[in-house]
């Protein structure tokens, strides 16, 4: 059943393979009620013939939550997105931007920067199956397709399918001899370019996304621009979030501290570890929590070392937590 509600870009977590599944999805709603959360990137055949619930499965506190679907064949696409929908999701993003050799080897991704008519195509099926938004999420290049009037000639194409909003890595990828690690650190960031396509195209939505690692440049991007992506940073900082409801979204909640976020957090795995989910799974993408403060590395550690023990995931939390002090929520 459709739960589809308005969605407010100004702020999101991108998605990210081997981080944002459904777990730290749910975490980081326990930090902020307001951000926009994406899954990692799931293909669109696996959707189709796969098993869904392990894919695609998401807990209803995480909306809003937007999926990232990779693929390049229109009618699959079109088919995955429709299933997206069924399924409760309030947005279906396409990848255009990772660059890995898995992804290339697929043809889908980053590579389909060379095939606007494709993503253009893509669009257009997607859209015509569903009723909620679908968005494209790509890069300002590939390779030494890396010029202004490229990259114009390729939101043109794909804004003329029906495309309202794109959420652009302002970086372009590298296809042949960088890592997808290399490919978010090694090009260099040109956010000027991006800010310029924002000009160049009004009444289309630009969310930028790269290398943004606080709210104060957060802030400042939305100056330029309708929203801001967040990344990496959330994975190792993820209380970054927790005055995102109240500076970016004009709310007036703010989770009560970590120590309450991991207490709440506990308490999901306890109901999850019930289901069969392994603890790894559970405790991976936390360990941020407490970053920066004091207390910080013996969280990690408390999480870390009981992992080959009998110990229930939410009792490890809870011990884990004994080791820090307690701190206010700022």
């Amino acid at each position: 059943m459709s739960h589809s509600i308005p969605l407010n870009r100004r702020l999101s977590v991108a998605p990210m393979m081997d981080w944002t599944d459904r777990h730290f999805r749910y975490f980081l709603r326990l930090i902020s009620s307001q951000t926009l959360l994406y899954t990692e990137m799931v293909h669109a055949r696996a959707i189709v013939h796969g098993e869904r619930e392990r894919l695609i499965g998401f807990s209803p506190e995480e909306h809003p939550v937007a999926l990232q679907l990779g693929g390049s064949d229109p009618a699959v696409l079109a088919e995955a997105a429709a299933i997206g929908e069924q399924w409760g999701y309030d947005e279906i993003n396409l990848n255009v931007g990772c660059p890995s050799d898995r992804v290339q080897a697929g043809r889908f991704g980053a590579c389909l920067m060379l095939e606007p008519q494709t993503v253009a195509d893509c669009v257009s099926a997607m859209q015509s199956a569903v009723s909620i938004p679908v968005t494209v999420k790509c890069r300002i290049g590939v390779d030494d397709q890396d010029s202004e009037a490229e990259l114009h000639a390729f939101l043109a194409t794909v804004i003329e399918a029906g495309c309202q909003s794109f959420a652009l890595h302002a970086r372009k990828a590298w296809l042949n001899g960088l890592s997808p690690k290399q490919n978010r650190e090694i090009p260099p960031l040109d956010y000027a370019m991006a800010g310029r396509m924002v000009e160049a195209f009004p009444g289309v939505e630009f969310i930028v996304n790269g290398g943004i690692r606080t709210l104060e440049e957060s802030e400042r991007f939305l100056d330029t621009f309708h929203g801001v992506m967040i990344g990496r940073e959330a994975c190792s900082n993820p209380w970054l979030l927790a005055a995102v409801d109240q500076r970016i979204f004009g709310q007036h909640t703010a989770p009560e501290s970590r120590h309450a976020v991991a207490e709440a957090y506990a308490a999901y795995c306890e109901r999850m570890g019930a289901q069969g989910v392994p603890k790894s799974v559970l405790l991976r993408n936390i360990h941020g929590l407490f970053q920066g403060i004091p207390g910080a590395r013996q969280w990690r550690r408390s999480l870390s070392e009981p992992m080959a023990t009998d110990l229930a995931p939410e009792t490890i939390i809870r011990r884990a937590l004994e080791a820090v002090p307690l701190v206010d929520a700022a």
